[in-house]
C-alpha cells in the first residue's frame, strides 16, 4: 500500500463544537463525563470532563471496514468515574448497527497511543479482556515494535482498518515514545502532545525539532484539513495560558489547527536557538523539561 493515496483528497469539514471545559465548581459540574463529537459518520472526537481530571485529554475513535481504532484511552483508570470503555462499545453497537453489521462483539477494536504518558493511557485498563481487542501498550518498546519503528525510525508506516488507512510516524521529542497517525480518509494529522494549544512540554530538544520538521515535510506532500492535538491550554489572550491544574477555561481557542501552526512552532525553535530555552508565541508555548 502506497504511503498516500493522493487520488483521494479529503474536503474539511468544520468543528461545528463547542468543547466542555469545566466549571467554576466541580463539585456542580452537570457536564458528561464524556463528551461525544461525530466529526462525519465514521469518525469521533472524545474529550474528558475537567471535573474528573484538569488534564481534559482529547481521544478519537475511527471506523474502518475491518476494525476500528481508538487512540489514547485518557486519564482516568476507574471506570466508574471515567466510562471509556461503555462509551466505546455503545459507539461501536452504534456504527455497527448503522451499517447493517451483525454487531460489535465481531467487530475488531484496535486501541493505540499517541505516547505513554498517563494521562493517555490510563483508561487501559478498562479494555482488559474485551472480545476482538487488541491493546497495543504505550511504552516505546512495544509501540515501536508494533509499528515497525524498531527497525526503521524514519519510515513512515501504515495501519489498515479496512477501506481507511492511517499513516504513522515516530516524532520523538515530547517523550520519546510519541508517534503521530494521519488519516488518510479525513485528512486530518493526530499529533497528540507534540503540537496542540498549549505548552510543548520537550524532553529532547533536537529530537523535536528533528520530529517537527518532519511532521512539516510530511504536510508538504499530503493533503491535510486539520492538525489536531490531545490538549487545550492557551487562553484566546496571545501568549497566554491556562495555569496547569486549571478544570475551567472558558475562553479556549479552538482545537483544530492548520499546517501554518506546525511552520510556526518550526520557526519558533529556529529562531530560539539549538539550546532548550522557555519561548513563548501566539498561541503555544515551547517548554523543554526533565522526563
Amino acid at each position: 500500500m502506497p504511503v498516500s493515496d493522493l487520488r483521494h483528497v479529503p474536503a474539511a469539514r468544520p468543528l461545528d463544537v463547542r468543547w466542555i471545559h469545566g466549571s467554576i465548581s466541580a463539585k456542580h459540574n452537570a457536564d458528561p463525563d464524556i463528551q461525544i463529537h461525530w466529526y462525519d459518520d465514521d469518525t469521533v472526537i472524545l474529550r474528558q470532563n475537567m471535573a474528573i481530571d484538569y488534564e481534559a485529554p482529547f481521544m478519537f475513535l475511527l471506523f474502518g471496514r475491518d476494525r476500528a481504532v481508538l487512540l489514547d484511552t485518557g486519564a482516568t483508570a476507574s471506570p466508574e468515574f471515567f466510562p471509556l470503555r461503555a462509551v466505546v462499545d455503545e459507539l461501536i453497537e452504534r456504527w455497527t448497527s448503522r451499517r447493517g453489521r451483525a454487531g460489535r462483539q465481531e467487530y475488531e477494536l484496535l486501541i493505540l497511543h499517541t505516547h505513554s504518558h498517563d494521562d493517555h493511557v490510563a483508561g487501559d485498563h478498562q479494555f482488559a479482556g474485551r472480545p476482538a481487542t487488541v491493546l497495543v501498550p504505550a511504552d516505546k518498546s512495544t509501540a515501536w515494535n508494533y509499528f515497525g519503528f524498531a527497525a526503521e525510525p524514519d519510515a513512515v508506516k501504515t495501519v489498515d482498518l479496512g477501506d481507511r488507512a492511517l499513516d504513522v510516524l515516530a516524532t520523538p521529542g515530547h517523550q520519546d515514545s510519541a508517534v503521530t497517525f494521519y488519516d488518510r480518509m479525513t485528512g486530518i494529522l493526530f499529533t497528540g502532545d507534540t503540537i496542540y494549544r498549549g505548552r510543548l512540554y520537550i524532553v529532547d530538544w533536537q529530537a523535536f525539532t528533528l520530529s517537527v520538521d518532519r511532521l512539516v515535510a510530511f504536510c508538504d506532500s499530503h493533503p491535510i484539513t486539520h492538525v489536531i492535538g490531545c490538549h487545550i491550554e492557551m487562553t484566546r489572550t496571545a501568549g497566554v495560558d491556562y495555569p496547569v491544574l486549571t478544570s475551567f477555561q472558558p475562553d479556549e481557542p479552538p482545537l483544530e489547527m492548520t499546517v501554518e501552526h506546525l511552520r510556526t512552532v518550526q520557526t519558533a525553535l529556529r529562531d530560539a536557538g539549538p539550546e532548550p530555552v522557555r519561548y513563548v508565541c501566539d498561541e503555544f508555548i515551547l517548554w523543554p523539561e526533565d522526563e
